[in-house]
């Protein structure tokens, strides 16, 4: 097992190395006039170049570990320079974007066998939905990189880097939260046990709360769900504290405990068997006594609600796996399963009730939105595993009562047997229907997509279990959470006083409505085998959202005393500001009620320095003078009135 010194290095290394062949790449790229756009092309580029490395190293493209070098050199047999439009721009846009059968016989040859992916990351990017087929990039510029990319060993799975020259998607994931933190002011790297302690402590409660709701007599004091901590208190306490329990205290020590005169070692550094790394034995004597205290209130049975599990410091996680794990009755599963992922109509097979939402309102890189998916992975995979123990359990009873009590679970198990790959589909499932995020950097989003799209394939083993990547284009928005209309409330507030807003508002959230439901229907495709998210949906939907977005900008922008109609002006704010509407981005989560957990680690960054970019109107933290401030005033409007918050705050 390496180190994070080790895990750092290597990113150091290879970090520093991308970042020269980015400046490099960018001179070999013409046909984009803008040089900022040019840059963030490049990035696009090697994000693109860089998952197809994983996956060709796993035999997925072709069965050729070397696919794009390969590619490369029967380009330049042909031409110079053809490398880009002739063979990538149709292996983007034709190959990876479509089904084998989609593609002409004539691209089908050119690219040889190689899977269809969907995936916004191989739909045109809006740069080359703007520049088309003038950009030019020369062979050159991927010889070098490609040349840069051999001398590492690209593995598509989550062992532990153990040499230098090892990429794997979780070393990619940390090159893109320093690329991130050195363009963006105010974004900081939040290291993995601080995400995953922030998230499971929020979104874990929330969990409870929501299931307790739809089934109360569950989570009565002394229920069974409780009983689980009282007959196995150790299980939930982490193995730091119950560091050298099992060993008694050397007499020296033991007797300083009643007679303070005796402590004269108690300062001195206690040794490995008993002491966690920088314990000195005073220390250690206090987290004895604190494992005895928590260990007793556990085996009495005072612990009955979730929250203590946060105030004692026990394995959350644990606890919540094991309860469900070990419901003794369907409502119990059922409840953990529809507040996790909603709930189905049997009839229309339409989402009544839509499942948790976990918002990063600043989510740059993704590190909070992939720890939200690590956390909720095994609480999927545990609701399955009962599901099947229900199931093969009434097998021997009368099938009129299998139907009557276990028909929905059977049916979710029979759709999640047909999928060649579990634990990529419960991933998949989970970035569809739980995850949210926004952030003002357009490259973060693209950065925050492209990892999880990594942690999806890095759970296939063989080319026949690749399903379609998520399009989470709507899941995962660039903009800027402090500007824009959070809700119907304040949109009607800011602008009735100023317009003959009443017949608007009714149109406005009639079109809102309509977007929200093709949303719906559109992320419901992605989680059926075989029925392939509507791209004709997709579009209709974009096209429905920017001209619902350019009436509210319209409105916004009077607010600022910007006159839309005086196009430069309007535009340069446009451009300042980047207003996001969730009001209109997230309608059904809002219209519910608002998201159930919000986390995150907003920008710590004086107002006074991005003043002359943009300005804020109607906080009341505006005094304040920080933006994280108004990140935190920002999510209580979008917090759901019972939801959990979480942020890194100052």
């Amino acid at each position: 097992m390496s180190s994070f010194f080790d895990l750092d290095r290597v990113t150091k290394r290879f970090y520093d190395k991308f970042q020269q062949e980015h400046n490099a790449f960018v001179g070999f790229v013409q046909g984009i006039p803008d040089e900022a756009m040019q840059r963030w092309y490049v990035f696009v580029m090697l994000n693109r170049l860089m998952f197809i490395y994983f996956i060709q190293k796993k035999g997925f493209l072709d069965s050729n570990s070397d696919y794009l070098r390969v590619k490369l050199y029967q380009s330049k047999r042909k031409g110079k320079d053809r490398f880009y439009l002739d063979f990538l721009c149709p292996l983007f846009f034709e190959g990876f974007a479509k089904k084998v059968s989609d593609r002409s016989p004539g691209v089908n040859e050119l690219l040889g066998q190689i899977p269809y992916l969907n995936g916004s990351i191989f739909l045109k990017h809006q740069i080359e939905e703007c520049c088309g087929q003038k950009i030019q990039i020369a062979d050159m510029a991927f010889d070098q990189v490609f040349e840069f990319f051999e001398q590492y060993q690209w593995h598509l799975d989550e062992r532990p880097v153990r040499n230098d020259n090892e990429i794997n998607p979780d070393v990619l994931g940390y090159i893109f939260e320093k690329y991130i933190n050195q363009k963006q002011m105010g974004a900081y790297y939040t290291k993995e046990d601080i995400t995953e302690y922030i998230s499971k402590s929020t979104i874990i409660p929330r969990l409870f709360d929501m299931a307790r709701q739809k089934y109360p007599i569950a989570f009565e004091p002394h229920s069974v769900i409780w009983q689980l901590l009282q007959d196995q208190p150790d299980r939930y306490i982490y193995d730091a504290v119950k560091k050298g329990m099992d060993l008694a205290l050397p007499k020296e020590i033991a007797d300083g405990i009643l007679d303070v005169s005796k402590r004269t070692k108690w300062n001195e550094p206690g040794p490995e068997a008993y002491a966690l790394p920088t314990e000195i034995w005073r220390e250690v004597v206090a987290r004895r006594s604190r494992y005895a205290e928590v260990k007793a209130r556990l085996e009495r049975g005072d612990i009955n609600d979730i929250n203590d599990l946060i105030t004692l410091n026990l394995n959350i996680r644990q606890f919540a796996q094991d309860v469900i794990a070990n419901c003794e009755g369907p409502e119990v599963l059922r409840a953990f399963w529809h507040s996790l992922v909603g709930q189905i109509s049997s009839k229309s097979k339409a989402k009544i009730k839509p499942g948790m939402s976990i918002l990063d309102p600043t989510c740059g890189s993704g590190a909070f939105l992939f720890a939200a998916l690590q956390i909720l992975e095994p609480l999927y995979e545990a609701c399955l595993e009962r599901m099947q123990v229900f199931v093969h359990e009434a097998a021997g009873m009368a099938q009129p009562q299998i139907d009557m009590d276990f028909e929905d679970f059977q049916h979710i198990l029979q759709q999640m047997q047909k999928h060649p790959n579990q634990r990529y589909f419960i991933f998949k499932s989970i970035i569809i229907t739980n995850l949210y995020g926004v952030d003002i950097m357009a490259e973060a989003v693209d950065i925050c997509k492209l990892r999880l799209f990594l942690k999806l394939v890095a759970q296939i083993e063989r080319v026949d279990q690749i399903e379609p990547l998520p399009d989470i284009d709507f899941n995962i928005q660039a903009g800027n959470t402090l500007v824009g209309y959070s809700s119907e409330k304040d949109l009607e507030t800011a602008v009735k006083s100023k317009f003959d807003f009443e017949d608007a508002l009714i149109r406005i959230k009639q079109k809102a409505e309509a977007i929200a439901q093709l949303f719906a229907q559109f992320r419901q495709q992605q989680t059926e085998l075989h029925v392939e998210a509507n791209l004709l949906h997709k579009q209709e939907m974009k096209t429905k959202l920017a001209e619902l977005e350019q009436e509210l900008h319209g409105y916004l922008a009077h607010e600022y005393g910007i006159e839309p109609t005086q196009k430069a002006q309007f535009q340069k704010w446009l451009d300042s500001h980047q207003p996001f509407h969730w009001f209109i981005h997230f309608y059904e989560i809002l219209q519910r009620g608002g998201f159930d957990v919000i986390i995150g680690n907003p920008p710590y960054v004086e107002y006074s320095k991005v003043k002359t970019t943009y300005t804020i109107h109607g906080y009341s933290t505006e005094e304040c003078g920080n933006l994280y401030a108004f990140v935190v005033e920002r999510c209580l409007r979008l917090l759901h009135d019972q939801g959990w918050i979480s942020m890194i705050v100052q």
